[in-house]
């Protein structure tokens, strides 16, 4: 487990980041909560110190190399140092490819891929340094299988799955794993609005007939990120219920 390690976590605040940065606190990890929204960043963090853990808030960009910059200093200021890095920021602009606007695929691919980049770039300035450092990029199903209507998104994330495998081995040798988690498809307020009619459709695709929650893919974190996991990397940690094998 990643006891007593520093984890920066980006897009903390909310849904599987927010879970992630509970889990990781559970396990003895001090939590640097990194969001560009100050009232949910400053929840997470008071949720964690509620509950007997550390935690500190960074309000940043993960698109803007000065915030990435910043969201590594500001935990080496406070801790000292970096151990693990959950590359979770991500957002999507959906729509049918011939009539994708410019600037939805540019937000996409800012976001989920180049934030990774940048984040990850300041991060392993760090970890080099010290020659002990776990990054994980959270990347999607989607990223491997493709889906319509998410040319953006699906291309960000295959992206980010390139982007791993390329860090892991330009990295190990300095004693920094790289891996992914590619979430299938999870229980969010965003599926329970779905129709019904959409939510079978989605449970017919995956053998374990049940939506993954936020929960499942922490627990998929929490394996890549511990000690013990250090003889992983450059891997696709697939958490979809059989969805794609």
């Amino acid at each position: 487990m990643p006891k007593d390690k520093i984890a920066v976590v980006t897009g903390a605040s909310r849904g599987i980041g927010r879970s992630i940065s509970l889990a990781l606190s559970a396990a003895g990890a001090t939590i640097v909560a990194v969001d560009m929204d100050k009232a949910a960043t400053d929840a997470i963090v008071a949720e964690i110190t509620a509950a007997g853990g550390k935690a500190l808030a960074v309000i940043g960009n993960v698109t803007v190399p000065e915030d990435a910059e910043k969201m590594i200093e500001a935990a080496m200021n406070e801790y000292g140092r970096v151990d693990i890095l959950v590359n979770n920021a991500g957002i999507t602009r959906d729509g049918i490819f011939l009539r994708m606007k410019d600037e939805d695929w540019d937000a996409v691919l800012s976001v989920n891929l180049k934030g990774a980049f940048l984040c990850s770039r300041a991060a392993s300035k760090v970890m080099t340094k010290q020659r002990f450092g776990r990054i994980i990029n959270i990347a999607s199903v989607v990223g491997q299988m493709g889906n319509a209507g998410q040319a953006n998104y699906c291309a960000s994330k295959a992206g980010l799955i390139g982007l791993t495998k390329s860090n892991a081995r330009e990295l190990a040798k300095r004693n920094i794993t790289v891996n992914a988690v590619a979430p299938g498809f999870i229980a969010t307020a965003m599926t329970d609005a779905l129709p019904e009619k959409v939510k079978a459709e989605l449970m017919a695709q995956i053998p374990l007939e049940r939506l993954g929650t936020a929960d499942d893919i922490a627990n998929a974190v929490l394996f890549l990120a511990a000690e013990n996991s250090g003889y992983i990397t450059g891997h696709v940690l697939s958490v979809n219920g059989g969805m794609y094998m």
